[in-house]
């Protein structure tokens, strides 16, 4: 039998072990992944795009346990009543091929998004940071304050939307939380005196949502909503002057917000930093970007994560999803045709 954890008992997990708990504990599991990350098959995400949106899977096997990931991206869904993001994911014995464990991942994909975020922060930003940027209130906006507390004990929030109603949602679900929000009038007042910034918009258009001029010395830019073709945050003098920071190079030069560069323009890759194999900030003053586009990699440990989290609890079924004849070469008997159907 599969195991699964469905929707609702993926929120009674969250509220069991609380999300900020949850999201120190999925960095840990991020980083001993990214430190293997060379044991891991890596391919960029199969993309398959529509006018409204595109629907990818992403897989990825370290040789033990194989993953996937199915996840959609639809800007315009907020305006129809659905979501703009929604996913789900399994995790299979790479020895015989069954899937031993499938996930809800919507809720999941936030959790792992702003993990990685953070644990990126961590290697990369300022020990001394303490003022988080939110430029764009969107789902993601909750799960990115709690991970950066969590990690970095960041409680000091500058937020802005072009929608003020997101901005309310934000400091509604986070206030009480114990942050301290500032809802800002425009990007500029958002980015004063931050020493994170976190872009995380969801129009799919080349836009600046950032210029090079708002952002000062030191800062690290956590760039999180280019995750596609045609999709950019950052004008690209910020890059042109900062170190950049990317998950799977050959992917994020399609989908990051590096696809405006060069082919050959200078990357280092996290696992990299993680590892010790390459510097990540070299000075004080110097400007880091964690260009990230989300990988397989980190769905594989998110859904770690959950299934070790939840296990021999009763937050996971059972769910009958493999066929099982008693010979493995009779799949024929499951039908069993002269029996009546009743």
């Amino acid at each position: 039998m599969t195991q699964l954890l469905d929707v609702k008992n993926m929120a009674r997990w969250i509220r069991r072990d609380g999300a900020e708990q949850i999201l120190m504990r999925m960095t840990q599991y991020l980083e001993e992944d990214f430190r293997r990350w060379e044991r891991f098959e890596k391919t960029p995400r199969i993309a398959s795009h529509t006018p409204l949106g595109v629907i990818e899977l992403m897989p990825t096997l370290d040789g033990e346990l194989y993953s996937f990931k199915y996840v959609n991206g639809h800007p315009s869904n907020p305006a129809r009543g659905f979501q703009t993001v929604t996913a789900f994911g399994v995790l299979a014995d790479v020895d015989n091929g069954y899937p031993v464990f499938l996930a809800e991942m919507t809720l999941l994909t936030a959790l792992r998004t702003a993990a990685t975020s953070a644990m990126a922060a961590r290697a990369l930003a300022r020990p001394d940071s303490r003022t988080l940027a939110l430029i764009g209130a969107g789902s993601q906006s909750e799960f990115q304050a709690l991970a950066f507390r969590g990690v970095l004990g960041i409680e000091e929030l500058r937020v802005f939307d072009i929608d003020p109603a997101a901005m309310e949602k934000v400091r509604g679900n986070l206030e009480p939380l114990g942050f301290r929000v500032h809802l800002a009038a425009s990007v500029d007042d958002a980015v004063d005196g931050a020493d994170i910034i976190t872009t995380c918009t969801a129009d799919k258009a080349r836009n600046t949502i950032l210029g090079a001029e708002q952002v000062r010395p030191g800062v690290h830019v956590n760039a999180i909503g280019g995750d596609c073709p045609g999709k950019t945050e950052l004008e690209a003098r910020i890059l042109e002057e900062a170190g950049v920071f990317v998950e799977f190079t050959p992917q994020t030069r399609i989908e990051g917000e590096i696809q405006q560069m060069a082919e050959d323009f200078p990357v280092t890759e996290l696992w990299q930093v993680l590892t010790g194999a390459a510097a990540g900030r070299t000075d004080p003053a110097q400007v880091t970007v964690f260009d990230s586009v989300g990988f397989a990699i980190s769905d594989f440990s998110a859904l770690r994560c959950a299934r070790d989290a939840t296990a021999g609890s009763a937050l996971q079924d059972e769910v009958d999803l493999v066929a099982q004849p008693d010979d493995p070469k009779d799949l024929f008997s499951l039908v069993d045709v002269l029996s009546p159907v009743g």
